[in-house]
């Protein structure tokens, strides 16, 4: 891990890319749990509608925070793409890159140990919880140079394509003892029976891990699929305009191909089933098209800088919201104003206040030009 004490318009960020990540971590850093928290108190309808959407799916199904993480997975594969490239080009070795990419794996690993099982009862490994989202990213992206280093593009697809599809087929041919095959219900699939057995500690619904080992594969796509939209962005040969009716194309192929796939392999977060990996690949390839299209071919800018200091501090944010109750900062500071209003909408300016905090603090470390990365 290292501060990185310099501006990033100087190493040829996009914006577009920094705000999109800002506007994924926005959810898991507040913002979630403000538009839930609207639920059933404004009488409309559509902010109703919104709110069901910030929770995940119990098993098979589709909720716009099922997409967070895997949007995160997709960006990480999109800067990914441009870094390599950039420490190819300095003349950087392979074998570098690899011990590079080793290293940031291992420590996001333990990171994701610390942050999903703190206080972590060492003398108990049973108790303990190996799988994480952050272990996942550093697999992924591990994953995704070695794919990067060794492949075309249309090779590494072809892999995305390979693991999708014998990820599909294992599920439905491989037999589980006692169920049989093709058996998806939470006790009864594949990825569950495999991870029960290889997995040490404990497994978050005991019987299964959304984020342990067998899944790390199909997960993994999804930052594979977002480098292949990282050479598109930051290859100078195609205009802008091309560059968002190429993720545009590739956005509406994947996602009707998820929702076509979707009626015999069920959409399902839990499982990152192939249908799911292909629908949340769509989704991510549009909604990087759209903020490239109004961020650098618009230039519309000046809304982006809300969700730039998110994104560009996104590790920081999702760590330190872990540990910090700033909710509870938040009821400190400013519960002497919010008793001013109807207590239904107490819990909002809550939501609200410590939105601002969290935002304030990233901000601070924004001007401080402190960004810290692994």
């Amino acid at each position: 891990m290292n501060l990185a004490m310099k501006t990033p318009g100087k190493s040829g960020r996009l914006l577009s890319v920094d705000a999109l990540r800002g506007f994924d971590m926005f959810f898991i850093s507040g913002g979630g749990l403000f538009i839930m928290q609207l639920q059933g108190k404004t009488g409309m309808q559509w902010v109703d509608t919104l709110a069901g959407q910030m929770e995940h799916t119990v098993w098979n199904g589709f909720t716009f925070f099922d997409f967070i993480f895997p949007l995160f997975l997709f960006i990480s594969g999109v800067s990914l793409s441009i870094s390599l490239t950039r420490h190819l080009e300095k003349g950087m070795e392979k074998k570098e890159l690899y011990k590079k990419a080793f290293r940031r794996m291992i420590i996001l690993y333990l990171l994701g140990l610390i942050y999903k099982n703190s206080p972590m009862h060492i003398l108990e490994p049973s108790t303990i919880r190996f799988s994480s989202v952050l272990g996942r990213i550093g697999i992924a992206t591990f994953i995704t140079t070695l794919l990067y280093l060794n492949y075309n593009g249309r090779q590494r697809l072809y892999w995305v394509a390979g693991i999708l599809l014998a990820y599909y087929a294992a599920l439905f041919l491989i037999p589980v003892p006692g169920y049989g095959a093709g058996h998806l219900t939470l006790e009864g699939n594949l990825t569950g029976w495999i991870d029960r057995h290889i997995m040490p500690g404990r497994l978050i619904q005991g019987i299964y891990d959304e984020n342990a080992l067998t899944a790390d594969l199909p997960a993994a796509c999804l930052t594979v699929l977002g480098a292949w939209a990282g050479d598109i962005i930051y290859r100078q040969k195609y205009s802008d305009n091309n560059k968002v009716l190429r993720l545009t194309m590739i956005g509406a192929i994947l996602m009707g191909t998820g929702l076509i796939w979707n009626l015999h392999f069920p959409i399902n977060k839990r499982l990152w089933s192939s249908s799911f990996i292909s629908l949340t690949g769509g989704i991510a390839f549009l909604t990087l098209a759209l903020f490239f299209w109004l961020i650098e071919v618009r230039k519309y800018r000046k809304w982006a800088f809300f969700f730039k200091v998110i994104g560009i501090n996104s590790l920081t944010i999702y760590y330190v919201y872990h540990f910090i109750n700033f909710d509870y900062t938040s009821r400190k500071l400013f519960d002497g104003i919010f008793i001013l209003f109807d207590e239904k909408w107490h819990n909002v300016l809550v939501s609200i206040g410590t939105i601002a905090l969290v935002w304030s603090f990233l901000y601070f470390l924004y001007r401080k030009k402190v960004f810290i990365k692994v």
